[in-house]
């Protein structure tokens, strides 16, 4: 039976715990920063990139479902059938009420 996890090298398995550690450490990369947000919220590649990437730490941690929906996520980025949603803090603000004199 094979390992479900890539050989690091030819002399044997990789260790699982490392492997996660790498995918973690490649999906904080690709993580869009809030100083970065605005700029990159609706760049298609970097949101399918950030999934993946959180989908892949989700497969290895066994957790396919959670894997699932990020992939489902970086597909709909891809296909275009997602769109970021307007920033929060810039959207339209409450108006003070008027006094009528």
């Amino acid at each position: 039976m094979t390992s479900p996890l890539p050989s690091s090298s030819p002399s044997g398995p990789a260790d699982h715990s490392t492997v996660i550690d790498l995918a973690t450490q490649i999906s904080s990369k690709l993580m869009i920063q809030s100083q970065d947000w605005h700029r990159l919220k609706s760049n298609r590649k970097a949101r399918a990139l950030e999934h993946c990437a959180a989908a892949l730490v989700f497969l290895l941690k066994d957790q396919p479902q959670e894997a699932l929906l990020r992939l489902q996520q970086a597909v709909g980025w891809l296909d275009r059938s997602l769109s970021a949603p307007p920033c929060p803090t810039h959207g339209a603000k409450p108006q003070a009420p008027r006094i009528n004199k």
